[in-house]
């Protein structure tokens, strides 16, 4: 037999030089697993399963060109991404308004924001291997609580301006005013005014902006919105003004720093029913505007208005303490048009930094930077005052008002010369704030700027009292609870941290089949620009040229997105995908009222919709009205004309997601489009499915008007375990005027760009995959979907396909039969998968008593094979609870998952313990794929009806 080695074809060296095409690394099968593949579908290549599979009516028959480059590789793309990144200049940020110099501790850059443990994890709905970032949020909840002196916190809001407005639903709602007037103090965030403009003006709330130094308004309003410090630095005193609403029957939020906090009495402690804010100083990096956590705490009264998520204490099947997302019945996705709010996510990895920033310093740290902070103001305060400048307030906490009649703006240029950006209030008024990162080197600096020198700053600092009310320092204690002071040494950080990451399941243990939320690769070469001081550090209200690279990576990436889907304008101000959905609905109304048509207020949705586009149709303004969907899982025709023909004349819009939410490319799609377009009405496409559609068709090529996008689906943001998460919204011509922040539709999102510090992820990967490569990830999906559809088809029904029996890119496998006969559910298999070491498909959802599969592209064959096998193994062992050797209530599903104490612990099963560790498949030994889960099935029931929702 010939040993000799087999000659290779000869590559040039420009081939070899450019290494292996990062779109090998992203897409998961090999060339010749993608056949096996493809032969148990039944068809011969990609480009006859896309003939199969897809509508010829919706799909680009030729690729459509886009300004794309040829794909990069990591380092041409890294290199790019660095001459992007020069263009910006980082200046020591302290120009204030709601944002912060900060410094993320390098034990939490390292095993946090920069770890795939924590980076690629889905939000915890499986709380069972969730629980190390549970933890890490109810350690926020409890820090954003006890400083805030309110009971109740939630796990964390998009951003400051979006929990005002969420703020302002609140107490509308929980309140028994029945006014519609909201009265804001003037001295508010200009950013949170037009929020809260934006959100007010679809729900028929009239705000009221009012100067309450002059007292409260006349008139009746319901609630009311106080800053602690207000905008401009001042601190007030909130008791007072919320005594004095009270009396009137109103309610009250207070915009509160945490860090201020620290050293000012707690707004709950002086009658406040909400206080909101963000943690964004809180070690997070600015990046330009976000993304950052917003936080919103309430009194216990309304602890079941509150919107977002919640985590809370529960038990397991074992008695044990176990954590879990509380009172959940409060979502969108539950409630639809009834919610009261379209909160689908949080901004849990910043969320996450934020609580680890506070464990790592605990309250005496914290309490160190936040007097090193107003010390700093108050000694600039005194060096200005010293030499004549006009303090604006006594009072401050960090920033400072300098009154320099004529001259604000040559001293705004001189500090930019000397590396400092400070605000420019008006021509007479310069703002400057202090921060963590401010130095004794940078005061100077400022002096300078004003045309003056201090020569012995400790002796000024000798002389200089706090600016801080003495009737408002604070006396009560914080953070109390020993996480927040037994990690001290990095040593015991580091190893909490790690202790929790493997509490948790993310990408870097296993697929996360999730139908609907697209777990696919997050590269590390997309992910690593993140960080860089350049992008990270731009304060969001910097002077433009200063982001010129950032602002040049915003243009390209819209334009790209643009492309992709056949529309001509993006917009990536939506910090969610929640919100590009508003802002999409909210520019249709714009629209109609243009028009003359602002009586079109009807929003046509199929029943089997995200929760989250009813809930935004409300919010809108709009009201829902629900379109059937036939026994195939499409929209049904007949309804839908039967509808249209209802509401012809004041139809505004419809909703549909495609492909659909059953994972099935509808062919009468543009049939929908022509009928509600002939209507007068527009169409909006959800693009949560859009990992189906890139390169092959675009949404506003086949009768979309506007759609969002979710670039922490389809374009590799990670999910960070329930965020961040980017939700650009893309239009049609007609539509671009009505764009968020373009002047006739106001901001949807606290930052002009929203969360640009993530933005560079979606960037890599468009530039490393470009137009071929985004074309094959989209046919390796729709294949791995009906590759796991074709292999479970004998052991599952899958619920719904097309028209040639060929799913999209995820697929339902139906247990509803199963459960009838058995009494095995989808909780049972979605739990006992963990004992297989597999994160389990979405449950329940878009049909009760399913399960949702979307392998991605990311997934290799084995991988994909490794999920399927584990559905096999656990299909006999429902065949065993059918055929009696096992009872309904007591067999290896039912006691799923299993934890190693229960295995040890007495046993009284009628399965053996071997089988419930380790199922057919999984393999004792440190080579095996066995992940133990730290708790076992968790009592959601007991949780909320013993509601605790902080560190006890």
């Amino acid at each position: 037999m010939s040993t000799e080695t087999p000659i290779q074809p000869r590559e040039s060296l420009a081939v070899l030089e450019r290494g292996l095409p990062f779109e090998d690394r992203h897409i998961g099968p090999r060339a010749e697993e993608l056949e096996r593949m493809l032969a148990v579908i039944g068809v011969a290549s990609l480009e006859e399963l896309a003939d199969r599979a897809l509508p010829a009516s919706i799909r680009d028959r030729e690729p459509v060109p886009t300004s794309l480059p040829a794909p990069a590789s990591e380092d041409e793309m890294l290199a790019e991404l660095r001459t992007l990144a020069a263009r910006n200049t980082v200046t020591v940020p302290m120009i204030g308004l709601g944002y912060a110099g900060t410094r993320t501790p390098p034990v939490i850059r390292r095993h946090v924001l920069e770890n795939p443990a924590w980076y690629t994890a889905y939000t915890p709905y499986q709380p069972e291997i969730s629980q190390g970032r549970l933890e890490v949020l109810l350690a926020f909840q409890t820090m954003v609580a006890d400083l805030t002196g309110l009971p109740v916190a939630g796990a964390s809001l998009l951003d400051e301006a979006t929990a005002a407005a969420e703020a302002m639903t609140l107490l509308r709602r929980a309140g028994k005013s029945t006014s519609p007037r909201f009265v804001v103090d003037a001295d508010t965030l200009p950013q949170t005014l037009e929020v809260l403009r934006t959100r007010a003006e679809p729900l028929g709330i009239e705000l009221v902006v009012h100067d309450l130094g002059d007292g409260l308004p006349d008139d009746d309003f319901f609630g009311l919105l106080l800053s602690y410090p207000a905008a401009s630095g001042a601190i007030g005193d909130p008791g007072p003004l919320t005594e004095a609403a009270h009396g009137r029957g109103a309610l009250v939020a207070v915009a509160a720093d945490l860090l201020a906090l620290t050293l000012l009495r707690a707004p709950g402690e002086l009658g406040a029913d909400a206080v909101f804010g963000t943690t964004q100083r809180f070690g997070v990096p600015l990046g330009y505007g976000g993304p950052h956590a917003g936080y919103l705490a309430v009194q216990q009264r309304l602890a079941r208005q509150l919107p977002g998520r919640l985590v809370g204490l529960s038990r397991d099947a074992d008695g044990n303490p176990a954590l879990r997302l509380a009172l959940q019945t409060r979502e969108q996705h539950i409630r639809r048009e009834k919610a009261t709010s379209n909160i689908c996510t949080a901004q849990v990895l910043l969320a996450v930094v934020a609580a680890c920033f506070a464990v790592h310093h605990g309250p005496d740290g914290l309490r160190r930077i936040a007097r090193r902070v107003h010390r700093m103001a108050a000694v600039l305060a005194a060096g200005l005052s010293g030499h004549g400048v006009e303090i604006v307030h006594d009072t401050f906490f960090d920033t400072v008002l300098a009154r320099v009649p004529g001259r604000a703006s040559a001293i705004v240029a001189a500090a930019h010369e000397a590396g400092i950006a400070l605000r420019l209030v008006s021509d007479d008024v310069v703002g400057i704030a202090c921060s963590e990162l401010t130095t004794v080197a940078h005061l100077r600096a400022v002096w300078a700027a004003f045309g003056i020198g201090v020569e012995d700053v400790d002796a000024l600092d000798e002389a200089t009292g706090d600016a801080l009310p003495a009737s408002l320092l604070r006396e009560s204690e914080y953070l109390t609870h020993p996480v927040f002071h037994d990690h001290r040494s990095e040593t015991s950080l580091m190893r909490w941290l790690r202790r929790l990451a493997d509490a948790d399941f993310a990408l870097d243990r296993t697929m996360i089949p999730l139908g609907s939320c697209t777990m696919k690769l997050n590269a590390t070469a997309e992910m690593e620009p993140i960080s860089w001081p350049e992008f990270a550090d731009l304060h969001p209200f910097a002077p433009e040229a200063d982001a010129a690279g950032t602002r040049a990576l915003i243009t390209q990436l819209e334009r790209w997105l643009a492309e992709l889907t056949g529309y001509a304008a993006v917009s990536v101000q939506p910090n969610a995908g929640s919100q590009g959905e508003f802002a999409g609905l909210l520019a249709i109304a714009a629209y109609h009222r243009a028009r003359g048509e602002a009586h079109r207020t009807v929003c046509l949705i199929p029943a089997s919709a995200h929760g989250t586009n009813a809930a935004s149709a409300v919010m809108a303004g709009m009201r829902v009205v629900v379109v059937g969907t036939d026994a195939a899982g499409n929209v049904d025709l007949d309804d839908l004309h039967v509808r249209i023909d209802e509401h012809r004349a004041s139809l505004a819009a419809l909703m549909i997601t495609y492909p659909s939410t059953h994972g099935v490319y509808e062919s009468a799609v543009r049939e929908v489009c022509d009928a509600v377009h002939a209507a007068g009405g527009q169409v909006y496409v959800d693009g949560a499915n859009l990992n189906a559609l890139v390169g092959l068709a675009r949404p506003g090529a086949f009768g979309g008007d506007v759609s969002h996008l979710n670039l922490h689906k389809t374009f590799c943001i990670p999910h960070g375990g329930g965020g961040p998460g980017v939700g650009p919204v893309a239009v049609a011509e007609h539509l671009v005027p009505y764009l968020p922040g373009r002047g006739i539709v106001g901001a949807v999102s606290a930052a002009p760009h929203g969360s640009p510090g993530v933005l560079p992820i979606s960037w890599a990967y468009l530039r490393m995959m470009g137009d071929e490569g985004l074309r094959r990830a989209t046919l390796t999906a729709v294949a791995a979907a009906n590759y796991v559809a074709a292999r479970l088809r004998e052991h599952y029904p899958v619920l719904y396909a097309g028209e040639n029996g060929l799913v999209a890119h995820e697929c339902i496998l139906d247990l509803r039969g199963i459960t009838k006969s058995t009494g095995v559910t989808v909780d049972d298999v979605a739990k006992r998968l963990t004992d297989y070491g597999l994160h389990a498909p979405t449950m329940s959802f878009p049909v009760a008593g399913t399960l949702m599969v979307e392998p991605t592209e990311s997934e290799d064959l084995a991988e994909l094979d490794r999920f399927i096998d584990a559905m096999i193994g656990i299909r006999g062992e429902i065949e065993r609870v059918a055929a009696g050797e096992w009872p309904a209530e007591d067999n290896p599903l039912r006691g799923a998952p299993h934890t190693a104490a229960c295995l040890v612990d007495k046993w009284d099963h009628p399965y053996p313990r071997e089988l419930a560790a380790y199922p057919a498949g999984v393999t004792p030994g440190v080579h095996g794929r066995k992940i133990w889960p730290p708790v076992r099935r968790i009592d959601g029931a007991y949780g909320d009806r013993n509601l605790q929702l902080r560190c006890r």
